[in-house]
């Protein structure tokens, strides 16, 4: 390891444009003659209009033109569709009701868009927006997932009876039975997953220009993945030729899974750029991102554990509802499914699970892939009933876990997925000591002397991360590929340009994806540009989620950067008259080993290009691409404890420590790793014990804003210490396994597990408002 390579903690390299405010998002952007676009929204959660007056907002000052769903169906523009095909257990089709990108006819949620308004000044379009009359007739709306698929609940799209959207399961439910039938002992648990409203630092935002000269469409836009923007806007939405359309994704202030979808809005205002002859752009406020973006979670679940006599866990059944909104969003069918189901298993030895799903339509935003993105559901309902059945037992959690954990490996699970590497005892063990552990019951006593209870919770995590490969996605479901691709350019004085399919909004890919270089061939990180997020620079790529930066993106780097390499030291070999196998790069020189004759990587560079001293047959230059397509998902695990303080006559709970150990398998930057750690164990923390989004009957939404829907402060959150273990994955060349949701998937049932400990009652729902726990503590006082 250089001082700049694989496992050093490199300060951002990007951080200097951010902090110095330089940094340049969709809202920056402008182009002459651009206008501003504002969506007239429905207030209604469910109605049926019959006419759109727009005659008194074209006559307002400044403004363009007046746009709705009637003109753009007309136009040809497609609705909008969910990626990932998953059928129900009688092999049925999911039902995909229409989702068109201004409504026609019918409004399913409240904030949906049926006009567009475009004007000179966005103050203009905002006005004249307000002055577009729609003619609503009000439906009765159902928000609840649980309410909607009861006889008599009002019915959301003719193509899904009953709102079922699917009913799937996976694992093997006659085996499960069996396993029921024979247990020791059995743990039921009734478990509700809270929706969520992501809230990136950044609103989404998108910018239309239509050139007529070249017929050609350009959009700047708040995206985890412009090239599959692209894609979907040319292939499925019929708004452009692939080849006429250029998606621009600059800096992006977060994402956190929102914004790998494509919207309405992006789609409009390309659109309304070519009807109305001028550059559209649109900035969501917070009251529309609230109403807009796609929410995340949202499960009602019931699950059973089934123990034998030496409390080991023999079978698991899980029977859950997963609200997915008014609309399907883009992988909103593969988050309850393979996303979750397949990873119930959790880090423990089960023989035998069933999970059957039902995903529902209810008046209420889209639902979709949020930090984690099924995987915290599934730890939630694993860790909060391993966690139960311990106490049940008589059992301390820790042992009863370690008694369970899966140690050979590869381990196939009953529920698809191979684990392929791992040591979880190397992850409790890592915990137990960080929290001390064996010093809580003195702790608790302490505590109890000032008035408080003090509670500990455990959570062991495991997720699957960079999903793949291509052919087994595909053969659930998936509608593209999820594989990556590089492009690494050595230009002629020897600096590096790295163009990648991924896309960086907050992981540091321009700091992290430079230090390969560094490692590779002993150049400073200063001395590396890496380009993303433009799909007239980076031919295809699939963007970031999942965690698949790391292990998928940078693999892709190192397949080029193995050829790049492979390519230098022929150019080596015959300008140095030397054996290529004698050849190493190290400190930015290349040399013949155990000699001192040697070039600087500057040199072979310039020969590279210049031509003259090539070996016969090479052609001049030093670029080379590849596309990396895993083995196997990676699987990052580890184990969070919590400790908490609680007022018990108030309810008010105090995070006093909270430890999390991890295995991300090999870490390229631990300082921002570590961020990483703390960013997600925020979030979890902000579920479980602050966030909730609340409907009313009527589908209004209820947590429209900061001052209802309660974000994690400073003062909410404790010191999170961050360690890591590290098996390495062998299912990529760098053995990476992905850290970026990791803090938000083991984080809320560690916490919850804290607080029931403290109170003595296990009935406790997230958010664990003070109201919440005083109230379980006082039913059981």
């Amino acid at each position: 390891m250089g001082i700049e390579g694989i496992g050093a903690s490199v300060l951002r390299k990007e951080d200097r444009r951010f902090i110095t405010g330089r940094g340049r998002y969709v809202d920056d952007m402008t182009v002459p003659g651009m206008k501003y676009a504002a969506f007239v929204r429905s207030p209604h959660a469910h109605a049926t209009f019959s006419s759109i007056d727009s005659a008194a907002a074209m006559a307002m000052p400044g403004v363009i033109g007046v746009l709705t769903g009637a003109e753009l169906q007309a136009d040809g523009i497609g609705n909008l569709i969910c990626g990932w095909a998953v059928n129900s257990k009688d092999g049925s089709p999911m039902k995909m009701g229409a989702w068109p990108a201004l409504a026609v006819g019918t409004v399913r949620h409240v904030g949906q868009a049926v006009a567009v308004v475009v004007a000179e000044t966005k103050a203009q379009a905002r006005d004249a927006a307000e002055a577009v009359e729609v003619a609503y007739a009000e439906l009765p709306a159902v928000t609840q997932a649980s309410k909607a698929i009861q006889p008599g609940a009002p019915q959301l799209h003719p193509e899904a009876p009953d709102n079922v959207v699917f009913d799937w399961e996976i694992g093997d439910r006659a085996a499960t039975e069996a396993a029921f039938a024979k247990a020791a002992h059995v743990t039921k648990l009734h478990i509700v997953n809270n929706r969520l409203v992501p809230n990136a630092m950044e609103p989404r935002a998108a910018l239309g220009l239509y050139d007529p000269a070249e017929d050609h469409y350009t959009c700047w836009t708040t995206s985890q993945n412009p090239h599959v923007a692209r894609l979907v806007m040319s292939a499925f939405y019929n708004v452009a030729p692939e080849h006429k359309l250029r998606v621009i994704a600059p800096d992006v202030g977060g994402g956190f899974g929102s914004k790998i979808y494509i919207y309405p809005e992006e789609i409009v205002c390309l659109w309304a750029s070519k009807k109305t002859g001028v550059p559209v752009k649109w900035t969501s406020d917070r009251t529309e991102a609230f109403l807009t973006d796609a929410h995340g979670r949202d499960h009602v679940t019931e699950v059973e554990m089934a123990i034998d006599a030496d409390h080991r866990i023999i079978g698991l059944k899980v029977d859950t509802i997963a609200n997915l909104g008014a609309y399907m969003s883009l992988f909103s069918s593969a988050t309850p499914t393979y996303l979750y189901a397949t990873l119930l298993s959790g880090q423990y030895n089960i023989p035998a699970i069933h999970a059957n799903v039902r995903a529902v339509y209810t008046n209420t935003v889209p639902v979709d892939a949020y930090r984690g993105a099924g995987r915290p559901e599934a730890t939630y309902v694993v860790e909060r009933t391993v966690e139960t059945a311990a106490r049940e037992l008589g059992l301390s959690p820790a042992e009863f876990r370690r008694k369970n954990f899966i140690r050979s490996f590869p381990h196939q699970t009953p529920v698809i997925m191979t684990y392929d590497a791992g040591d979880f005892d190397a992850s409790l063990d890592a915990a137990m000591k960080a929290a001390d552990v064996e010093g809580f019951e003195t702790r608790r006593t302490e505590a109890a002397r000032h008035g408080k209870l003090r509670g500990l919770g455990m959570s062991c995590y495991i997720e699957a991360c960079g999903i793949a490969p291509s052919k087994a996605v595909g053969s659930l479901g998936a509608g593209v590929g999820l594989w990556e691709s590089a492009e690494v350019r050595v230009n002629p004085v020897g600096t590096i340009e790295i163009l990648t399919g991924s896309h960086s909004h907050g992981q540091g890919h321009e700091t992290t994806f430079a230090q390969l270089i560094a490692e590779r061939f002993g150049l400073p990180v200063d001395n590396v540009q890496v380009i993303h997020g433009d799909t007239d620079k980076v031919q295809f790529g699939m963007g970031t989620y999942g965690s698949r930066s790391g292990a998928v993106g940078m693999s892709a780097i190192v397949k080029a950067l193995d050829k790049v390499e492979a390519k230098a030291k022929k150019i080596a070999a015959h300008l140095l008259e030397a054996d290529e196998g004698d050849i190493e790069i190290a400190n930015g020189e290349v040399r013949v080993k155990g000699t001192d004759k040697k070039l600087g990587w500057h040199e072979v560079a310039l020969n590279a290009y210049t031509g003259h001293k090539l070996p016969d047959g090479m052609e001049p230059g030093l670029k080379e691409g590849a596309f990396y397509d895993p083995q196997n998902f990676t699987f990052p695990a580890g184990c969070y404890i919590c400790e908490v303080e609680v007022d018990a006559e108030t309810g008010a709970t105090e995070i006093i420590q909270f430890i999390a150990a991890d295995d991300f398998g090999r870490v390229i930057n631990p300082m921002i790793v570590e961020g990483q750690v703390h960013g997600g164990v925020a979030q979890g923390i902000g579920q479980a014990l602050l966030e909730g989004t609340v409907y009313d009957d009527t589908g209004q939404l209820v947590t429209a804003s900061y001052m209802d829907y309660a974000m994690p402060r400073a003062s909410s959150l404790p010191m999170i210490q961050v360690s890591t273990t590290e098996t390495l994955s062998p299912s990529n060349p760098l053995g990476m396994k992905g850290c970026g949701e990791a803090g938000a998937i083991g984080s809320p049932p560690a916490v919850i597990n804290a607080i029931t400990d403290a109170i003595g009652n296990n009935d406790l729902s997230m958010p664990a408002t003070p109201e919440k726990v005083w109230k379980a503590l006082n039913a059981v006082s």
